[in-house]
Order: C-alpha cells, then structure tokens, then sequence
C-alpha cells in the first residue's frame, strides 16, 4: 500500500466518509480524484484507488493532492475485489463507491453529506441518480441504449454510499462475480434480506455513454454467467428481486435450438425437418434483429451490426450461461490452509489481563485440535487483542511468558499475532479490524481467503469477515446474544472446538 499525500484534510464532522474509486487506469481517473478532491463540502477521510490492473507496468496518474490519496492492488480479480480490497482498508462510517468513468458534479461531497445527513441506522446504503447524457436529437444505438439503461438500474454502484458497518456483517462483495454486471444487484439483495433498506439520495452523476463496437454486444453476453450465479443464490425468481424482466434466456435456447436441430436434421439427410427448424430460427432471429433495429438510428452500419450479432447472440448467450452452471457445479470453497484462533476463552481459559504464566489453563480439548490440525499440514495461529498492555496492568515481558506458556502446553504456533493497543489507540491491528489476520496470513505465506479464524466474540468473526477470511464463532458465557445473532449471517457457529473445525471442513468438502 502506497500513499501519495500524508496531509490530512480538515476532517468536518458533518459526514464521515472515505470515497474507493476501482480503477483499470482509464483516462478519466485523474480528472476524477482532482474532482473529488475540490468538490465543495466535506472532504473524505480518504480517497481509496484501487489498481485493478493484472500486471501494471506504469504506475496510476494520479494528481497532486491535500486529501490522502491510498493507493491498493488487487490483481486483476475484478470490480466486486476491487471494492472489497478498498472498503477493507477504510475506517470511515461510510465507504463511497465511484466508477473510474464518471463525472460528478462540482459540489458532490455537499450532496453525498445532505444525502447520508440524518439517515436511520436501518438504511444501509445510498444510491446516486445516474445520468446518461445522450443526444436527445437523434436515435440511440444499441450500445447507447444498453449504457443509458444505467439511469434506471436498481442498486448501480457507479456512485453508491455504503455503511461500512454493513459491509462488515454480509461480507462485502461475492468475488465470484468478475464482472462489472451483477456483482452490486448482488451486494444490494444481500443487504436487504438482512434487514436493511437501500435510498436513493438527491445527488446526480453523470455516466458517459458508451462508443460501442460492432460487436460489443456478443461479448457483453459473458454477463450469462453472472445470471447463472445469480439464480443459484436466489432462486428463479431472481430477476423479479433486482427490479428486471424476464429477459431473453428462453428465446436465444429456442432460437439456439432451432439452429442444431436443423444442422443435424440437414447432416443426417432429413431434409424436411432441417426445413421446419431452420423457418423456425429465422423467424426468430428476424424478430430479434428487428426488435433491435427499430429503436436505432437504422444506419448501414448500426443494421448490419444488428442483423450479425443477432445472428450470434443466441448461441453465444446461451453457451456462457451453460458455462456459468457447469461453473457453479464444479466450484468448491478454497481449501483452508491456516486456522487461525483467538487465545483467551477459545484457547485457554480466559484470565482479565493474564500476566502469570502459572496461571494457564488450556479449554478442554485444545490440544487435540491443535494437534489434529498440524499432522494434517494445516498451519496454526494465534490472533489476540492484549490491551493490558496498553493499560499498564501487565507489562510485554509478562505478555510474552504467558505466549510462550501456551505455546509450551498447547505445541508450537506457526504465527503468533497480539495487538497491545487500548481500543482509543486507532491502531490498524486491534480486532475488529483485520490488521493481525492480514499479517498472519502473510507470514503463513497464504491467501488470507485460505484462512479460518476461531473465537469466541463478535470481533473475532468482524475481523475475519473484513480481513476476506472465513470464521467460525465459538459462544461463551461473555458471548452475547446479538454477536450470535449476527454472526449467523456472516459466518457458522459451533459449540466446541471441536465442531468448530467439523463445521468448517463441512463446509469445504
């Protein structure tokens, strides 16, 4: 992580933001942090850009600037990872998502401030009205049409503000939507169906049509695995949950049907049948084409690229769904190459600020975890908040001889992570931030998705969650009752040790 500016801006206490700009390194991202940058009203905590370039050999133009410009990588993996590496790095109440395309308005940051001013603690998110300028003298081609249909989708994060709290209990964006298509539609029904409303604020932002290619819309129908997925988190009737129609999907089978029944009926010499099918496909590949040609500026070239891609849209559509099912039926969840537990009350029992190693006494059945795990080559952790420290009640020599006590009674940890800050300090390690489980996850030399965090409270399961990492709670007599409740929606809850580890390698075979 890189920072371009360590001036911090006058913070106004009116809204409490950070802005995460996902980028590719489009021409506009400059003009679009200076914007954000000398937008009238609040200024953020920070503008997060998100380098989402696979291999990126040139670094980012990004301008001069008084607000504290952070810069993070993450690989190429898409726009739903982009945000997630972004928000996690945010401290902020709100996290305000903005595409590296658009154009905001001079006095953004005073709409986005009177936009969140004064909104329940059960409105989730607000949402932009997108505008799609457009040349309101001529017809719009296929491509502009497909862009300016952003200024009625439901939930677009073009520019979206979202609690950061609320990021943290569903777990942010599904990584495995790679697409910038329904990875939000996504993000947005989850937060619903946990109780959360989403409003649309006053603030407008501008999103420039798309120029288009002539075959744009062939390629555009990856998007059918994204629906492939879609429909498996939410049932069939997913589209009507996302505010769209019914969609195309039975026409291109049919059309796609019509088209292989009739090269094989030609191909097997039933010459009357490939006849029959083959009326059938072009009757309703006519119907497509002039559906999509009507609306147009009927150009030679707009009608040619219509009569083409609807030739092949069809089978190319129907083609990507089949992949994203066969997808989604062979996927299986990451393996879990590192277990990572909190050390009081999961551990050893727990002792308010433990500083006499005597006084160590491991939870019943820990060692046989712990010893289950290494001899199956899984690494094994310790992620422990010890403000004890902060407060001077036990001093880091006491802190040390109580981990190497541990470590004597329960075998050897390979990463040992304690944060010693009081919870005022604004540290980035202490839980429920993901400092500690990002730092053993790279000592381990793993993906921190291939880690499994156990503990026993809420902050445990926050900073897994926010750390990408999966989590399992294991309730004790101080666990209360709405950290179960919402670590139910987020993670898996156990009883032991030992069902913790059953349930997660559940969940993986």
């Amino acid at each position: 992580m890189s920072t371009t500016s360590e001036k911090r801006p006058v913070h106004h206490a009116a809204v409490d933001y950070s802005v995460v700009v996902p980028t590719i390194g489009r021409d506009n991202l400059g003009p679009l942090v200076l914007s954000i940058v000398d937008s009238i009203g609040p200024s953020p905590v920070a503008i997060v850009v998100v380098d989402d370039r696979r291999a990126p050999d040139t670094p980012l133009k990004l301008p001069p600037s008084r607000a504290p410009i952070v810069v993070v990588h993450s690989g190429g993996r898409g726009p739903a990872a982009a945000r997630n590496a972004g928000w996690r790095v945010c401290e902020s109440e709100w996290v305000a998502f903005i595409d590296d395309d658009v154009r905001l308005p001079a006095d953004w940051a005073a709409r986005l401030a009177r936009d969140l001013g004064g909104l329940p603690p059960t409105v989730a998110a607000s949402q932009s009205r997108i505008r799609v300028p457009v040349d309101s003298s001529r017809r719009l081609t296929d491509d502009e049409r497909r862009t300016a249909s952003l200024s009625h989708a439901q939930w677009i994060t073009a520019d979206m503000a979202y609690r950061r709290d609320v990021l943290l209990r569903v777990g942010g964006f599904d990584e495995r939507f790679p697409r910038a298509y329904r990875e939000d539609s996504d993000l947005a029904a989850r937060v619903i169906d946990s109780g959360f409303s989403i409003v649309h604020g006053a603030r407008v932002t501008d999103h420039p049509p798309a120029a288009g290619s002539f075959f744009a819309s062939v390629r555009a129908q990856r998007g059918n695995r994204d629906n492939a997925l879609m429909r498996h988190k939410f049932g069939p009737g997913w589209r009507r949950l996302v505010g769209e129609g019914p969609g195309r999907l039975a026409q291109h089978l049919f059309a796609t049907g019509a088209a292989l029944t009739t090269a094989l009926a030609f191909a097997t010499g039933h010459r009357r049948t490939a006849a029959a099918a083959a009326f059938l496909w072009l009757g309703s590949t006519v119907e497509f084409a002039i559906r999509r040609i009507v609306p147009g500026p009927r150009t030679r070239r707009e009608v040619s690229s219509m009569l083409v891609t609807s030739t092949l849209i069809p089978p190319v559509a129907v083609a990507h769904r089949v992949c994203g099912e066969i997808a989604i039926r062979r996927s299986a969840p990451t393996e879990i190459a590192a277990v990572l537990f909190d050390r009081d009350d999961t551990l050893i029992v727990d002792v308010p600020y433990l500083g006499d190693p005597d006084a160590v006494v491991p939870i019943e059945g820990a060692r046989e975890v712990l010893d289950s795990l290494r001899a199956q080559g899984i690494r094994v952790g310790v992620v422990s908040n010890q403000s004890g420290v902060a407060k001077k009640l036990i001093d880091l020599d006491q802190l040390k001889a109580v981990n190497a006590r541990v470590c004597e009674l329960l075998g050897p940890f390979d990463t040992f992570q304690f944060c010693v800050h009081d919870a005022a300090d604004s540290c980035r390690c202490r839980k429920p931030l993901p400092g500690m489980i990002l730092d053993a996850a790279a000592e381990l030399g793993v993906a921190p998705s291939q880690c499994l965090m156990i503990g026993d409270v809420g902050a445990d399961v926050d900073a897994a969650v926010s750390a990408g990492a999966r989590a399992v709670l294991v309730p004790t007599a101080r666990t209360l009752p709405e950290e179960v409740t919402n670590a139910r929606r987020v993670a898996d809850v156990a009883y032991s040790l030992v069902e913790a580890v059953d349930v997660a390698w559940g969940r993986v075979r």
